[in-house]
């Protein structure tokens, strides 16, 4: 932001960020940073945004409208079917391991096993 000028004369000026009078001096140099804040804005909001990535009912700068928790669902019924499927998986394994521990097992599978006779 600028300075105001108290005084030409005098050389008095007035510094409204701080809330300072001082004099003006030819070996001090003041910048203008106010062309950059529009672009710390967009800094400070992509910074933002990155950090919303992390949370999955957070809603993104890219994204359409209304699409907050879409990460959410979707990480849920993909958990949810995996799970059914490892559940699946393991249930078979534990059936198959106690087929062929039990002795009773092992006759279900003699007996099926056993080439049929008889005939037509």
């Amino acid at each position: 932001m600028g300075v105001v000028r108290i005084s030409p004369e005098l050389g008095l000026l007035f510094d409204p960020i701080k809330g300072t009078v001082a004099e003006q001096r030819e070996d001090v140099v003041q910048y203008a940073l106010d062309p950059l804040y529009p672009k710390v804005e967009k800094l400070d909001n992509i910074a933002d945004d990155l950090m919303n990535q992390l949370v999955p009912d957070n809603e993104l700068m890219e994204s359409y409208a209304n699409r907050g928790k879409a990460s959410y669902i979707g990480g849920l019924y993909t958990n949810i079917w995996m799970g059914f499927i490892i559940g699946l998986v393991v249930a078979f394994v534990i059936l198959v391991s106690t087929l062929f521990t039990s002795p009773a097992g092992m006759e279900i599978i003699k007996t099926a096993l056993k080439p049929a006779t008889g005939g037509a």
